[in-house]
């Protein structure tokens, strides 16, 4: 698999994050390490599940992020559904 610089913002934060992945990622696996820099840091704990959007669609957190389109430096914004 390849490394895939995305960058991102969660849903209530104030900063833009560069987080590398990997494009073999399941969307809902780049939701959570997106998560792990903000909630609870900035963003308050939710128990719901985190989604992403990219150039408007939610995408489906089951498909790798490689396949859904994503590429290199794209933005994705990650919030609680």
């Amino acid at each position: 698999m390849a490394l895939l610089p995305l960058t991102a913002l969660f849903d209530g934060d104030i900063l833009e994050l560069l987080i590398p992945v990997d494009d073999g990622d399941t969307v809902e696996s780049v939701g959570h390490q997106i998560a792990h820099h903000v909630v609870g840091r900035r963003v308050a704990r939710r128990d719901s599940p985190i989604r992403l959007r990219h150039n408007g669609t939610v995408l489906d957190p089951a498909a790798t992020i490689g396949a859904a389109g994503v590429g290199p430096l794209d933005h994705v914004e990650a919030f609680y559904a």
